[in-house]
């Protein structure tokens, strides 16, 4: 049982053939062989592998983050621009739009005679025509201001906050105006406590340039804060103090540290009724091309940051800034760096797993050839040591061909039966043929004896529908042997369409015989001259299908004494239901379950064969559509004078046939 030698020029199975041939020095070689070095210089080459994917993996998403942000920060730079021109534009439109108002006001002889005499009957003029005016021009207040600064008329002159006989000394825009330029200020009124911009002109005395007076028009700007809600927007003055801001808690602050000298002014005016005016914590991260900016409002690193892009009013000096949120740029980075990162982990486990497959594949080939020589070894001792294998050998394979000749007559069998299942398709085949074309030689008998009677009465019109009629029924009857002849092959068309009150009416006509005493209810949408509703199915096997059933139905009410049959139409969204109820006397509980199996019938010998339902159920299911039959739980409820619902004399509802289709 000792192993044979191997030969001692061979090579081992993990080497390369011959490499036992070079002599290697006696330390290398076991330098080599020595298990723990190998080891340690594997875990040291996975350890800077990994440390190199890591360095590349940090790179990728670096480089990743910084093209997304640039990406986005650009794309959000052109759009805060468009964002802060148009804002720019509605703003600038609405000031040039009220700028000439008060010149033209200051011309008007009404305002001249108020403010050079003002009477009781000038004042009242004024009053009504700054009332009028101030509605047409959907300023927020128009008044006017005499040379000692107190108000004598004004467009809110009968409100409970009026401007009439208010001191105006203090405001800079009456300042302004008394100089003889024109006077434009923001601030909180001190009246109505509401902020807005006032436009003044001064108003000379007719013929002279001796100033009398002040026209002033206020406007209200508060719907600046909320004509572009979705992103931040403050307009300051031109002391960098937020009067316009949609973000509330921003109001009366400033962009930059105020002067004392300013502050104090702006205190002395009650520009901004005595508010305290305190900094906005708002930091320039980056200034980007263009003079837009990242800032952050708030402090610390995780306050939220900000594109702020400025643009100038021009007169007055004001400068408008929109603030463009920067975390959809931040999340879109953050999601690139993800997916760059799934990419690169999956690409680098892809890797790592062709390479395992390959050592795998290495490992599994090296085994074989292991096993192979192995085996080969196993043989040789086997047939050393014993000498009953050679009669066993023969006595198994006498088995083995004895084996052969019983898979042999096995199979020769099985072809047998195969040819004896061909044989009884084609009976089947046959005998559906005959049965199917019961109906239209009936059909066909019936209209060759009215044709006759036809011709002999001289009426060769009718005469020549029947022959017609014939003829399509002759096209019929050619029809049902090409579809009974797909029944069998299983190839259909899966993709034709039919309207189902056609191919109701069809079978009517040709059962209309039959059908002279028997009280038939069909739904109004299958009525004469209903719409279209097509379903799933070839025209001709519809047919085949509603022949079968109401024939059946027909068969079953013979008996009755008011034979009565109701077809029901159900639509739904994606199917169609046909039921077809009759009142006759149901159908035995043991035959339910054998009721659509080939050859299986509940008539008489020689009245049926059994295949109407079989074939009418394959039928429905080539189509994607279902046949179902029960007994009914309820009766037929009878139409006329007497009404009510009473079951037949042996106490049963009758019989319902189902079928669902596919609308098409």
């Amino acid at each position: 049982m000792n192993a044979a030698k191997p030969r001692s020029t061979s090579a081992s199975p993990s080497s390369p053939a011959g490499s036992f041939s070079k002599p290697y020095p006696e330390g290398a070689y076991a330098t080599m062989t020595d298990p723990h070095s190998r080891d340690s210089a594997h875990v040291t080459r996975r350890i800077l592998v990994f440390f190199a994917l890591c360095a590349a993996l940090v790179a990728c998403c670096a480089l990743t983050w910084h093209l997304a942000w640039q990406s986005g920060i650009d794309e959000l730079r052109l759009n805060a621009a468009a964002r802060v021109d148009r804002t720019t534009n509605t703003l600038k439109s609405t000031l040039d739009r009220y700028e000439y108002l008060p010149y033209l006001l200051s011309r008007h002889p009404v305002v001249q005679n108020a403010l050079d005499h003002p009477d009781k009957a000038n004042v009242e003029r004024a009053n009504r025509y700054l009332e009028d005016l101030n509605a047409r021009a959907h300023a927020t207040v128009t008044y006017l201001v005499r040379s000692n600064g107190i108000s004598v008329a004004a467009s809110n002159w009968n409100a409970a906050d009026s401007f009439v006989g208010v001191d105006y000394n203090f405001r800079p825009y009456f300042i302004d105006a008394m100089k003889g330029g024109v006077g434009r200020f923001f601030g909180i009124g001190t009246i109505s406590i509401e902020p807005g911009y006032y436009i003044s002109q001064p108003v000379y005395r007719e013929g002279t340039r001796e100033i009398i007076g002040v026209a002033v028009v206020k406007l209200n700007l508060e719907w600046l804060q909320g004509a572009d809600a979705s992103e931040p927007l403050i307009v300051t003055d031109d002391h960098g103090v937020i009067f316009l801001s949609s973000v509330p808690a921003w109001k009366y602050h400033t962009v930059r540290p105020l002067p004392q000298n300013i502050e104090a002014s702006v205190y002395a005016t009650r520009q901004y009724a005595q508010q305290a005016i305190t900094p906005l914590p708002m930091t320039v991260v980056k200034t980007l091309e263009g003079g837009a900016q990242i800032v952050r409002v708030g402090g610390g690193r995780k306050a939220p940051a900000y594109l702020a892009t400025h643009r100038s009013i021009g007169e007055p000096d004001w400068q408008l800034i929109t603030m463009a949120a920067l975390d959809p740029v931040e999340s879109a980075a953050q999601n690139a760096v993800i997916v760059t990162a799934l990419v690169f982990v999956s690409l680098c486990l892809l890797a790592f797993y062709w390479r395992m497959r390959r050592a795998r594949v290495r490992e599994m080939i090296r085994s074989r050839e292991l096993l192979q020589t192995a085996y080969a070894e196993l043989n040789q001792r086997v047939a050393e040591r014993t000498a009953d294998l050679s009669e066993a050998n023969a006595q198994l394979t006498k088995e083995v061909n004895e084996r052969t000749r019983a898979e042999q007559d096995l199979r020769a069998a099985h072809d047998e039966l195969i040819q004896a299942s061909k044989l009884a398709a084609l009976g089947q085949m046959a005998a559906g043929i005959t049965h199917e074309l019961n109906q239209p030689l009936a059909a066909l008998r019936s209209f060759s004896d009215n044709t006759r009677v036809l011709i002999d009465r001289g009426d060769q019109a009718a005469a020549r529908e029947n022959l017609e009629a014939i003829a399509s029924l002759t096209e019929r009857m050619g029809n049902i042997t090409n579809q009974l002849k797909l029944f069998v092959t299983k190839a259909r068309p899966k993709n034709a369409r039919a309207d189902v009150a056609r191919a109701l009416r069809q079978v009517f006509s040709m059962l209309r015989p039959r059908m002279k005493n028997v009280a038939v209810d069909i739904a109004p949408e299958l009525a004469e001259g209903s719409a279209p509703m097509f379903v799933r199915c070839e025209d001709l096997r519809l047919e085949q299908v509603f022949i079968n059933l109401i024939g059946n139905a027909l068969d079953a009410v013979a008996s009755c004494d008011k034979p009565r049959i109701v077809i029901e139409l159900n639509v739904h969204a994606d199917t169609i239901e046909l039921v077809v109820r009759d009142n006759g006397p149901g159908i035995p509980a043991d035959a339910l379950p054998r009721l659509f199996e080939p050859f299986f019938t509940t008539k008489e010998m020689g009245q049926g064969l059994g295949l109407g339902l079989a074939i009418s159920s394959a039928i429905a299911r080539d189509y994607g559509g279902t046949l179902l039959a029960r007994n009914r739980e309820a009766p037929i409820v009878a139409d006329g004078p007497e009404g009510g619902t009473q079951a037949d004399a042996d106490g049963s509802y009758g019989a319902e046939f189902v079928l669902t289709l596919r609308r098409a």
